[in-house]
This record gives C-alpha cells, sequence and structure tokens, in this order.
C-alpha cells in the first residue's frame, strides 16, 4: 500500500511478486527483458567500495613508476650531498678525496652515538621532535673537524707534491678512518641498528584501493597497493635539497663563494689578489665534510641498519657518488647535484624494470658510457692542457 499523500509511480510494484492493490494481486512481470529481483539486493552493499575503487585507483603501471621514482629522488638526494664534497675539492687542488666516502660512514656513526647515549628512540624513550636537528648538528660538526684535520694534516703538506703522492696520501687516509673506526672504543666491528628519531609516518596515499569481497566471499576486485610518501623520505629529500641550495647561492652569490672559484681557477693568481689561498682550500673541505655528514644522518634515518665501518657497502656507497660526480661533471657543483638524482634514478628503475641484480652494473655502466662519448661530463667541459 501507498504511504498517505505519496503518488503512485507508473511501475511501482514491478519488481515484487506479492506486491497488492485494493487487496487483489497485482500483476507480475516476468519474461527475458525483466532483471532478477534479488540482483539488486546483493549489488547495493557493493556499490560505495566500487565507487571508491574507480575513483582512486591508479592504473598498476604508474602506482610502480610513482613509487619508484619517489625512491630514486630520496636515495639520489644522499648520492648528491656525498658528491658535492668530491667534486668541490677536486675543483680548487685537482685531486679526488677518497677519504670522502669515510667522512660519511662517520656522520652516519656519530649519528648512531649520539642517539645512543642520550637514549632516544627506544620504546620507553621516543625522541623528542628537536632530536633529529641536534643529532644532525652535532654529527656535522664532528665531520667537520674530522675534515679540517684532515686538509690540515694530511694534505697541506703536500700542496705542492706530485699529484701520485697526495693520491696514495688520499687512500692511506681512507684506510686509517677505516680501521680506526673498528676500534672498540670508538665504533666497534658489530653491525648496530639507528634508533629512528623521525616516525615512520606515512603523509600520503596515491592510488591503490582494498579488496573487495561479495557477500557470498568472491573477491571482486583485488588489493592493490599505494604509492605511500613517507616522512622519513620527505624530510631526507627536503633537507638534501635545502642544503644544495644553500652551497648553490653560497659558491656563486658571496664574496667566500667568488674567492672558491678564484683558487679553482688559478690558486697562484687569486694569491696575487690578496685571497688566503689556504684558508679557502680548508673551509672547502669542512663543507663537504659537513654535507657528507647531513648524508650520513639521513641515510641511517632511511636505513636504519648500520655495518661496521670498513664494511664493502660503504666503499660502494661512495664509488656511487664518486661516479655521480663523474656524470655530472666533475668539478662542476650543479652537476654534482644532477649527477647524484641522476644515479639514484638510474639504480631504482633498472632495478624495477629490468633486474635487481643488476643494479650496480647500470651505475658504472652509465660511467663506462659518460667516459666514453662526454668525458667532462653532463655539466662539465673539456678542458684543454698544454704538454
Amino acid at each position: 500500500m501507498n504511504e498517505p499523500g505519496r503518488p503512485e509511480s507508473p511501475g511501482e510494484g514491478a519488481d515484487s511478486h506479492e506486491t497488492r492493490h485494493g487487496g487483489r494481486p497485482a500483476r507480475v512481470f516476468t519474461g527475458p527483458g525483466v532483471p532478477d529481483p534479488g540482483l539488486f539486493s546483493r549489488v547495493a552493499p557493493l556499490l560505495p567500495h566500487l565507487v571508491a575503487s574507480a575513483r582512486y585507483h591508479l592504473p598498476p603501471v604508474l602506482e610502480l613508476f610513482l613509487q619508484t621514482l619517489l625512491n630514486g629522488l630520496a636515495v639520489g638526494s644522499l648520492y648528491a650531498l656525498i658528491a658535492l664534497g668530491y667534486t668541490m675539492v677536486y675543483g680548487i687542488l685537482k685531486f679526488i678525496n677518497f677519504a670522502h666516502s669515510d667522512v660519511f660512514v662517520l656522520g652516519a656513526w656519530v649519528s648512531y652515538e649520539v642517539t645512543r647515549i642520550a637514549g632516544w628512540g627506544g620504546p620507553d624513550h621516543p625522541a623528542p621532535w628537536w632530536a633529529g636537528i641536534l643529532v644532525l648538528i652535532i654529527a656535522m660538526f664532528t665531520c667537520a673537524i674530522v675534515g679540517f684535520t684532515i686538509e690540515r694534516g694530511a694534505y697541506k703538506p703536500l700542496r705542492r707534491a706530485p699529484r701520485l703522492n697526495v693520491l696514495i696520501t688520499a687512500i692511506g687516509v681512507s684506510l686509517l678512518l677505516q680501521n680506526l673506526g673498528q676500534l672498540d672504543f670508538i665504533f666497534g666491528t658489530r653491525p648496530q641498528g639507528m634508533p629512528t628519531l623521525l616516525p615512520d609516518r606515512v603523509l600520503a596515499e596515491i592510488g591503490g584501493h582494498p579488496a573487495v569481497v561479495g557477500p557470498d566471499g568472491v573477491v571482486i576486485a583485488n588489493e592493490v597497493a599505494p604509492v605511500l610518501v613517507r616522512l622519513v623520505d620527505v624530510v631526507g629529500s627536503a633537507t638534501a635539497l635545502l642544503l644544495m641550495f644553500v652551497l648553490d647561492r653560497l659558491v656563486f652569490k658571496t664574496k667566500m663563494g667568488r674567492a672558491m672559484r678564484a683558487v679553482s681557477y688559478n690558486p697562484g693568481t687569486a694569491a696575487l689578489m690578496g685571497i688566503p689561498v689556504d684558508r679557502i682550500i680548508s673551509i672547502t673541505f669542512v663543507i663537504g665534510a659537513t654535507l657528507a655528514a647531513a648524508a650520513g644522518f639521513l641515510y641511517s634515518q632511511k636505513y636504519s641498519g648500520l655495518n661496521q665501518p670498513a664494511a664493502p657497502v660503504w666503499v660502494l656507497l661512495g664509488l656511487k657518488a664518486f661516479v655521480a660526480a663523474v656524470v655530472g661533471g666533475i668539478g662542476n657543483i650543479r652537476g654534482a647535484m644532477l649527477g647524484g638524482i641522476l644515479i639514484g634514478l638510474l639504480e631504482f628503475f633498472g632495478a624495477t624494470y629490468i633486474g635487481p641484480e643488476l643494479k650496480d652494473v647500470y651505475v658504472f655502466g652509465l660511467l663506462i658510457l659518460v667516459l666514453l662519448f662526454r668525458p667532462g661530463g653532463i655539466l662539465g667541459s673539456a678542458a684543454v692542457e698544454k704538454v
């Protein structure tokens, strides 16, 4: 029966076999063109899930691409920070500071020791919001002192020595730092787990949807994992980009930067113009060491497992950062930034779409191609040297 005041629609009652009008049986519409009366009751509970799935779901290919892109940018920014130290020292002194990767390791382990001593990161002692900033500053200050000491103690006496002597000294300093770090009263030989100073929080989920299961238990739509934008990746990438921006402004927009570029172009002429060459070189080492320390801290937050200071994984990370500096253009600051991002993207896209077992081959294969077809790097320029 109709409710009072409600007009009867022309087709009302046509979907029910028991509808009556005025006590008489209503007509029952049956036939091939009439849907199953119970179909709507079975599909109706699933409509909200299907609508949400259609609204937020992205193609799986696009979701995989976005996740790989985010991971490559996060790691590439770390490569860029380390590569800046290589390219700055080479731009001024024209030699490769192979001990620079060990300063990066020092930054990661100093971050761990400060966090452990402070007692942060455990389940009973969560780290305050400012803990990461404090640990980062301490790690950068410690590595700056070490970088200054290395320059004054190992490289300054060899300022006018053949480049081969300086290269051998750089390798010796690297081995010295590795073996000192393995001493029990410093870092030791056991791997450690870095406490989390940044919460592993997901800031955004792009795409993806849960599985849609019907009332009879049949899966209508499979679960699709969303693209996760994590806090640690956003903070790490933002910090790296901020430091690179500050360095770029320092080098190209300040008096100190002009002095650094003058020393890089011609140290002798720069000294005649009144520029303190030794001081500028020391400042360059300090800046490179602080950037490596920042990279070490950010790396320890993204990958909490810290291998012993002489582990091969640290050497491989340093070599990839060196490749980034060469690919971008050794001696070119902006080239090092670009090279680091490219190496990170190449490593993750190659591992995702080709195979993870050859991810190191992609990086060093790119190095060979660059040396063959553009030896000066992407943003570098070929140097002509008279002999």
